[in-house]
């Protein structure tokens, strides 16, 4: 890792410079935080099990036709993404009230919503990630018109496909949050799936129990996040390619 220059490092994951141009390195880090950073924690193995089910889902996403910026996973911790313009929005897409929806509205957490909902959050840590409009959107030149319809139509998308994907192995899809950015070619450009997708970034429950298998187990002082993660892994069938790293000895409290 000393041989590449670092380019950014966020709350989870470290970028760096790509072999090629056009291209970077995205390390997975075993960091974790909630409340914008005032709760952190390092969970041993945590970006191991990020990485592997990151990659297994934007691999079957890409099969379906959502682009995204996964070119191959290198390593326990390493992708190498095809670079992109981030746009500064997290797109939410929630199936059941749950999180900041509830406080919001007053709706009782595990209360399924009348239709898939999408919300838009400015992405600033400073600010605490506020809520958004499409007029807020559009007004700031965050994302033009057209570039907001293929966001909402990709996110749809990947619900309709997760939503499918986790009900398979038992497991019922709450909400996500995920990220888009641009990729230009000439003087055209268009909108990619970026970032990860991981029980870091999905509320997940397991379909019989409502048992938690997501971050809110580290955000509520739940216990064995580690545990749950894995859980997630070996249900969608990739826990015999984890390595041994996870196995035994993981602090997977939150404490």
């Amino acid at each position: 890792m000393t041989r590449r220059k670092k380019l950014y490092e966020g709350k989870a994951k470290i970028l760096y410079e790509g072999p090629e141009p056009g291209t970077l390195i995205q390390y997975f880090k075993d960091d974790t935080t909630a409340f914008d950073a005032t709760k952190k924690a390092v969970l041993e193995g945590k970006g191991v099990i990020n990485n592997r089910i990151s990659e297994f889902i934007m691999t079957r996403l890409a099969g379906i036709g959502v682009q995204n910026h996964l070119i191959k996973r290198m390593n326990l911790r390493e992708q190498l993404i095809r670079e992109v313009e981030i746009i500064p929005l997290e797109v939410v897409c929630r199936n059941i009230a749950a999180g900041s929806i509830s406080t919001r509205l007053g709706i009782p957490e595990g209360t399924a919503l009348p239709r898939s909902i999408i919300e838009f959050f400015y992405k600033k840590d400073e600010l605490h990630d506020p809520l958004v409009t499409e007029e807020h959107i559009t007004a700031f030149n965050w994302a033009a018109t057209q570039e907001i319809d293929d966001i909402l139509a990709m996110t749809l998308r990947v619900n309709d496909f997760l939503t499918g994907m986790f009900s398979a192995v038992g497991i019922t899809l709450v909400d996500f949050k995920i990220e888009f950015g641009r990729i230009y070619e000439g003087d055209f450009s268009r909108v990619i799936l970026a970032d990860e997708i991981s029980p870091d970034s999905c509320r997940l429950w397991d379909s019989t129990t409502n048992e938690k298998l997501d971050k809110d187990r580290f955000r509520r002082d739940l216990g064995n996040v580690i545990e749950s993660y894995t859980e997630v892994a070996r249900r969608l069938g990739i826990m015999k390619e984890m390595p041994t790293v996870i196995q035994g000895g993981i602090t997977g409290d939150a404490s």
